[in-house]
């Protein structure tokens, strides 16, 4: 796994819409960092910058002390999980998971390996066969989970993955997803405007509105020692 570094990053849109403002921020090794704040605060547009999916005005990104501002998206050895759930529709649950490492030429029997070891982990060995249209929500979204970890990325980004999701089926997948990215010591950018979503999952929380950065610390210490206004009550609205 890897460290991710933001050093005074700035992205501008269209030369005059200012998304982030010198954003400077540490995600250590094995750490999962939220990203909080309403609609609008630079959430997503922070998470694709580090997957080089947009590239900064200004500023360095840098996984594991390397600069990597040039490389593509797929130089970084990092993976995304969205929204909506970026499963092939004509592929089974088995194909969509193996799907990355075939197109790396990986040996099929390693392939079959990773994807049935992923399968147990998320409990949905039994689901190897069907297609995305057979299954529910929550099985969908695990799926597309694990067709991210079977990559083994350096780091995982969520953009909001449970939004999809009913209330308990989200309870359900928010911790789950924190008992496998604690199991697997990775390091994750996880985007929500949703407080019980950062208060589950969350070694630290990033709170941004209108691109800066308010406050960074432990939900816990947010919570209890706003820094401004704007935090205040936004934590109040939990």
């Amino acid at each position: 796994m890897s460290k991710v570094c933001l050093e005074k990053i700035n992205k501008v849109f269209d030369g005059r819409i200012q998304a982030v403002c010198d954003v400077d921020l540490e995600v250590k090794e094995g750490e999962t960092m939220v990203l909080l704040g309403p609609s609008g605060a630079g959430k997503s547009t922070i998470l694709r910058l580090i997957a080089g999916l947009e590239n900064a005005t200004s500023g360095d990104i840098y996984l594991n002390d390397e600069l990597v501002n040039n490389k593509e998206p797929r130089e970084r050895d990092v993976a995304m999980v969205f929204q909506h759930y970026s499963l092939y529709p004509h592929m089974t649950v088995f194909e969509n998971m193996g799907f990355a490492l075939k197109m790396q030429r990986t040996p099929k029997e390693l392939i079959a390996e990773k994807v049935l070891h992923t399968a147990k982990m998320l409990e949905i060995e039994d689901l190897l066969e069907r297609k995305p249209y057979q299954l529910s929500g929550g099985q969908r979204q695990r799926a597309a989970l694990g067709k991210v970890i079977v990559r083994e990325p350096k780091v995982f980004l969520f953009d909001e993955p449970l939004s999809n999701l009913d209330q308990m089926l989200r309870k359900t997948a928010r911790k789950q997803i924190k008992e496998i990215l604690k199991k697997l010591g990775a390091t994750a950018v996880y985007v929500t405007h949703d407080h019980r979503e950062a208060r589950v999952l969350a070694d630290k929380v990033c709170v941004l509105n209108f691109g800066r950065i308010q406050q960074v610390g432990t939900y816990d210490e947010i919570r209890q020692t706003p820094v401004n206004e704007f935090v205040a009550g936004f934590f109040c609205e939990e």
